[in-house]
């Protein structure tokens, strides 16, 4: 079953199985990342900070009880444009406390650290609780360590669906929406099983290309257990990169002797950097006289994807299926 048609059918898909999930029974106490959250009734007024936070609750068909949303990467996907076009936008890259406030929310739900966290130049989870109002970080997030020398840290073990599953099922029963948290969860199941079926495992590995802020600087990687590992995994192969650092930066030196089968350039909407754009990537990869003779690039087995798959978030699985159309088109050729 494909996304849109989840969209315009949650509340028949609810009415058919009225037992799929239970109404929630407030107070709800969840416990987020090391914190204990206290939800005392639905939300009606929530600030979604980060693409994934905001996609989510759009896709749990929840567009009338959001206030806004901030930090954006890449478009909304297609099939929620018209949800969306009903939420403010507060700004594409990183909003500000007050900003954010100034919507009154009664519920902020973040994607990353970077907007909601100790470290965070945003908001710390300690300014909504002193207003009491409950906010959620993304459990994707929450097990990675603090030993990379950044604020995204780095993984012991490769991300995997489960953790954006529990997102999607807490989200939902945050809101009161159960039924649809699990008929999202269930379409979302059966296209991850649907893509491991379609490719065996073997030697392939793969280079994740986020961006860069120039051709001379180093290059923004997904890291080997972030969501660009799994996207490898569930194509059969494995990430290029071997740190366990959710988002290395890497010389082309580095890239050049890790030798990819396939390099993954990001494509992202944002304009913040000449090499966002895949197009620019390309050119460069190609271009460039030492870059442009990688066996990767001399062969052709450049990909695309849209960059938002490389954080760990719903988007993930959109951009293994971009991938994989393209991958099983290469070696039909």
């Amino acid at each position: 079953m494909h996304l849109r048609l989840i969209i315009t059918t949650l509340a028949g898909l609810a009415a058919a199985a009225p037992a799929l999930a239970e109404p929630t029974q407030y107070p709800l106490v969840l416990e987020n990342c090391g914190t204990t959250v206290t939800i005392d009734s639905a939300p009606q007024n929530a600030v979604a900070l980060g693409q994934n936070s905001a996609e989510i609750l759009l896709m749990l068909g929840l567009q009338d009880r959001m206030a806004a949303s901030a930090f954006w990467p890449t478009k909304v996907l297609p099939e929620l444009e018209e949800a969306n076009a009903g939420v403010e936008i507060l700004t594409v890259e990183q909003p500000t406390l007050e900003g954010i406030l100034a919507r009154e929310p009664d519920f902020v739900a973040a994607q990353l650290p970077l907007l909601l966290g100790e470290d965070s130049k945003v908001a710390k989870r300690a300014d909504f609780d002193d207003l009491d109002i409950p906010s959620y970080l993304s459990p994707g997030i929450c097990n990675t360590r603090d030993d990379a020398g950044d604020i995204y840290g780095s993984r012991d073990q490769l991300w995997n669906m489960d953790l954006l599953y529990q997102e999607i099922d807490e989200l939902s029963r945050i809101f009161d929406v159960a039924d649809r948290g699990q008929a999202l969860i269930a379409d979302f199941r059966q296209r991850e099983a649907d893509l491991r079926a379609r490719f065996d495992a073997d030697d392939s590995t793969f280079l994740f290309w986020f961006s860069s802020p120039s051709a001379s600087d180093d290059a923004y990687l997904g890291g080997k257990n972030g969501a660009s590992g799994f996207i490898a995994d569930l194509l059969g192969g494995r990430n290029a990169i071997t740190t366990d650092a959710e988002w290395p930066t890497v010389g082309w030196e580095g890239i050049i002797a890790a030798d990819p089968t396939y390099i993954v350039a990001a494509s992202l909407d944002r304009d913040r950097w000449d090499l966002d754009r895949a197009e620019n990537k390309i050119a460069f990869l190609t271009g460039d006289p030492s870059v442009s003779q990688m066996p990767a690039v001399q062969e052709g087995r450049i990909l695309t994807m849209n960059g938002a798959a490389m954080n760990p978030t719903i988007r993930t699985l959109y951009g293994a299926e971009e991938l994989a159309d393209q991958l099983a088109a290469m070696r039909a050729e």
